[in-house]
């Protein structure tokens, strides 16, 4: 399993949604132009029709689009036939807005699915356009309307909009640009709006250019150091170099930034030491705590990223220093440390390190109703091991009103069917909104009804006091998992958990890099390990056979935990990154450590989150299966140093 495995409901991204013609408006002068290229051919099939016209859409390519979008006149779900046919008059083909697009027909579109899912997609495409012409008076009366409000680059918009007026948005724009992943045209924009009135100073714009180099966004951080006079450029400034150094080698980055030293302020350097320690702390070296003790001294927390406040935390684990811990933790801008349930389990362990035994019960109090990772370790850090809640069922009368009650749902199915997950994914969430504890078991079971289990783990995930736990944790194909968990000695309850965690049972699943079905094996490995249990006559088209896949499966986990020591933790890990990488990483240790802190320092964001789900998911599905309270400590259990030895697994 290569890191980047993913089930396919997690594939890409520039996805849209939409139901009926749309002929009360004429076409706009660049639609009337599209109609006039050559036809291409259509498919026969109005699925594939319409497939294609989602692939046009996404390339914004107009003519290909209307061509299409004129063939399925009849198709079920209109709304994403015309959606289709205008967004590719909103963008360029760079991906970038467009200040001609055709506003009557987006406001006739607008008030037809008035309420609908597609709808919100269209109105944010909308407010991109209408943020890049500056059109405020109608952004403004837009903006409300948009109810997802999951774009950045909008939300740049939104806070320009307020600045052009006189506001100062300063504070607020800090907040919004603190991930640049999302930042696009707009947020450009109002980096360079801020610092020519004044309200960002140079030291803001370089912020937020080295956020943008620490994600290797080398060209956004260019784009935003050039708001600045060429004079005062600030890609090239010290702290841009210690950046780009870091990324590859903090010891280089160290000897330059203690060269620099006399140029820089205090809070300055105290930024620069921030970013060594993120980037020593990811590579396990050493020198990550005394970056990080340097930057505590010297200040400058203002203008760490994300990541070096949440690293700052995650080296001070690894080194057992519980008091720079509290610091780190005590330092992370609030809206960061109120956003995971990491900090506040951290900080309570780190204040019980110094018998504050009050003050860290009432952070483990604040999060031990959360059913995650830390709201089960927080459970046992106040004396009570994992159970699971009592059951809460809906009659069948709940469940046949989802059908009837929500047209998403049946919009979702239909996508789904043509393997378009992401715009299904986003059709049944919306549904969602709003609904009371007893709803959302309703969807869930619906869900099922459809043969949707993600969609019954993801609806049953969201309820917050009446629960079933049976549908957030269900166990499809139990004799095929319990057959092969057994075959080899595995936990189920560890089978089900990575199987909840890789593919969400969705049996044909597969992801960007191969990896399919159940337990996600990528091509390689399932040859691999066929030959090594001798199975014979082995094809990878089988990996769509549930009992091969879990086959395979359970005996590549099985493996793993065997070339790791049987730590269930290093194995977690093992699965999804590869057996070599959590090898490498605890031959860094200069200590036994616990498994969550293992869990936690894990340097890859994909692994550490994957490692967690998958053993708290684990943790609840034993104590479904056995009916008996857990311990996700002891699943965790200690990892102790050792000197990396070379093995055969891929």
């Amino acid at each position: 399993m290569t890191l980047k495995a993913k089930a396919v409901y997690r594939a890409v991204a520039l996805a849209f949604a939409g139901v009926v013609g749309m002929s009360v408006v004429g076409p706009t002068p660049l639609a009337m132009a599209a109609k006039r290229q050559a036809p291409q051919g259509i498919p026969a099939n109005p699925d594939d029709a319409f497939v294609e016209l989602r692939n046009a859409a996404r390339r914004n390519d107009v003519s290909r689009s209307w061509e299409l979008a004129d063939s399925l006149a009849d198709y079920p779900i209109q709304s994403y036939v015309q959606y289709f046919r205008i967004k590719p008059q909103l963008y360029d083909a760079s991906g970038y807005a467009r200040t001609d697009a055709p506003e009557d027909e987006i406001r006739s579109f607008l008030q037809r699915y008035k309420g609908e899912a597609i709808a919100d997609r269209l109105r944010n495409d909308w407010l991109l356009v209408l943020g890049k012409k500056r059109d405020w008076a109608t952004f403004d009366a837009e903006y409300p309307n948009f109810v997802l409000k999951d774009d950045t680059q909008v939300e740049c918009y939104a806070l320009l909009s307020r600045a052009m007026k006189g506001q100062n948005v300063a504070a607020d724009a800090r907040n919004t640009l603190s991930d640049p992943k999302g930042y696009g045209e707009g947020c450009v924009d109002l980096i360079g709006y801020l610092a020519q009135s004044n309200q960002f100073t140079r030291a803001d714009v370089a912020w937020a250019a080295r956020l943008s180099l620490e994600q290797n966004l080398v060209t956004q951080a260019s784009r935003i150091a050039a708001v600045l006079p060429d004079g005062d450029r600030v890609d090239n400034d010290t702290l841009a170099n210690v950046t780009r150094m870091a990324r590859n080698d903090p010891s280089q980055a160290t000897a330059y930034l203690l060269a620099q030293t006399g140029s820089l302020s205090r809070e300055e350097q105290g930024a620069g030491w921030g970013v060594i320690g993120q980037y020593a702390a990811k590579k396990q070296t050493p020198d990550a705590l005394d970056a990080y003790r340097r930057q505590l001294t010297l200040g400058g927390d203002a203008y760490l990223s994300d990541e070096s406040q949440e690293w700052r935390v995650r080296a001070a684990l690894r080194a057992g220093d519980w008091k720079m811990v509290r610091q780190a933790v005590e330092k992370m801008r609030p809206s960061l440390r109120d956003r995971d349930p990491a900090w506040a389990y951290w900080y309570g362990r780190a204040l019980k390190a110094d018998n504050r035994n009050d003050d860290a019960r009432q952070q483990f109090q604040s999060i031990a109703g959360q059913f995650n990772f830390y709201g089960q370790l927080a459970q046992e850090e106040l004396g009570q091991r994992i159970t699971v809640p009592p059951r809460t069922t809906v009659t069948d009368a709940e469940i046949d009103v989802m059908g009837r009650n929500h047209p998403g749902f049946g919009r979702a199915k239909k996508l789904y069917d043509l393997n378009l997950r992401f715009e299904g994914n986003r059709e049944w969430n919306w549904e969602l909104r709003n609904m009371s504890d007893r709803e959302l078991l309703a969807a869930a079971e619906y869900g099922r009804k459809l043969g949707l289990l993600d969609r019954t783990v993801n609806s049953a995930d969201k309820t917050k006091a009446e629960h079933d736990f049976s549908l957030r944790f269900p166990t499809p194909y139990l004799n095929v998992v319990q057959r092969n968990a057994d075959a080899v000695g595995l936990d189920i309850a560890w089978a089900y958990g990575l199987i909840r965690q890789e593919s969400r049972f969705i049996m044909d699943a597969r992801s960007s890099v191969g990896a399919s079905g159940l337990m996600q094996v990528m091509p390689e490995t399932a040859k691999h390990i066929a030959k090594k249990i001798g199975l014979p006559g082995f094809r990878v088209s089988q990996m769509s056979d549930i009992d091969t896949n879990v086959l395979l499966g359970t005996a590549y986990l099985s493996m793993i935990l065997t070339n790791l020591d049987s730590s269930v933790t290093l194995a977690t890990a093992g699965y999804n990154a590869g057996p070599g990488r959590p090898k490498r990483w605890r031959s860094t240790l200069t200590r036994p450590v616990e498994g969550a802190i293992f869990a936690e320092t894990i340097p890859f964001n994909e692994t550490r989150t994957y490692v967690k789900n998958v053993l708290s998911n684990a943790t609840y599905y034993s104590a479904l299966l056995t009916g008996r309270p857990q311990s996700l400590k002891d699943r965790l259990g200690k990892v102790v140093p050792e000197s990396v030895t070379p093995d055969d697994l891929p």
